[in-house]
């Protein structure tokens, strides 16, 4: 995985070069960020440079009303797919843990993640995007490498190099804020600036123990075996 310099977004980075059967993932192909709406011009010929066809945008209508995406011009396809787990201001107002986000966004946005991994399989080079690119970008695209068959210490490696990406800045003026709006909030780190390692490991294995494992449970919701075959053929060389 190597990280791309964008200038004006942030944890933008090329998932190839990941271990997986039968070789490792194809770099150029999947790409994962926060969000582009304060894109340079710089960043936006960046953006064109890599070649990218589609971006797979998981904001919410006012994500994207909010901070909207510097593409305009580059003829990019976008699809929008919404991932959901209640509004972003329940999560620090019920202080959910990442745990909670997490299991929430899997049985909740089962039919949208697996629409991610067709978004994905159907187009390329393809971007995966939402506001930073941790949790709803860090799910979809963890599911997407483990149909792919990425080994999973990979997959997980990947998700949790995010938070090594955050920009001090953005995190400081983030808790800040929600320190003053939620004081009795106890997880508002976990939620605005990590992405460990052991949460996602969580997740997979709650997928083992529910379904069979994160393959598994795409397919037990709509994704098909030659789907699956078709991602590993586009992702991994």
């Amino acid at each position: 995985m190597s990280v791309q310099d964008v200038p004006g977004a942030f944890n933008f980075r090329d998932v190839g070069g990941l271990p997986a059967e039968g070789g490792r993932t194809r770099s150029g192909v999947l790409y994962r960020s926060g969000n582009l709406g304060h894109l340079t011009a710089a960043g936006t010929d960046r953006v064109a440079g890599l070649g990218i066809r589609r971006i797979v945008d998981l904001r919410d209508d006012d994500e994207r009303r909010t901070e909207p995406s510097r593409v305009a011009g580059l003829g990019i396809d976008t699809v929008h797919l919404p991932i959901f787990a209640g509004s972003v201001a329940s999560f620090f107002a019920d202080d959910l843990s990442l745990d909670d986000v997490y299991r929430a966004l899997v049985d909740g946005s089962a039919a949208r993640l697996v629409d991610a991994a067709r978004a994905v399989l159907e187009v390329q080079p393809v971007l995966v995007h939402c506001t930073v690119g941790k949790d709803r970008t860090g799910l979809s695209v963890a599911l997407i490498l483990a149909a792919a068959g990425v080994d999973e210490d990979a997959v997980i490696a990947d998700y949790a190099q995010t938070e090594q990406l955050l920009p001090v800045s953005r995190n400081e003026g983030v808790l800040r804020f929600l320190r003053h709006r939620y004081p009795h909030a106890r997880h508002l780190d976990d939620l605005v600036t990590r992405s460990p390692a052991a949460a996602m490991r969580a997740v997979f294995d709650d997928l083992r123990l529910r379904y069979g494992g994160p393959v598994d449970y795409l397919q037990a919701h709509g994704l098909t075996a030659d789907e699956v075959a078709e991602l590993r053929r586009v992702l991994v060389a």
